[in-house]
């Protein structure tokens, strides 16, 4: 992770952000980013970000390489049926999707 002096790159902040209104789980981006979960927590409070509730929609997301992203998008299974965010992260990228909670 990039330090600038004391303070954390903003890029990472920025990321972690996305994630947490993503509906990504602090302990999650702390994983995913290399930050800790306590600063992301303080970013939330410090710049007011607030995720709305997904109760109707389930995020899950994946890891890959560019390789693996361009095969991802080859299955057109992959693209039906639910919405979906790549974003960057280092050198790999991330695919967050929402699928509709299925009523029983």
């Amino acid at each position: 992770m990039a330090k600038v002096g004391r303070e954390v790159d903003s890029y990472y902040v920025i990321k972690a952000l996305q994630l947490y209104i993503e509906g990504v789980s602090y302990r999650e981006i702390e994983r995913l980013l290399g930050v800790s979960h306590v600063s992301v927590m303080n970013w939330v409070k410090k710049y007011g970000v607030k995720a709305p509730r997904q109760p109707d929609y389930h995020p899950t997301y994946k890891i890959l390489n560019h390789k693996e992203l361009a095969e991802f998008f080859q299955q057109p299974g992959n693209l039906k049926g639910a919405g979906m965010m790549v974003t960057e992260l280092g050198d790999k990228f991330m695919v967050i999707r929402w699928e509709r909670f299925r009523g029983s």
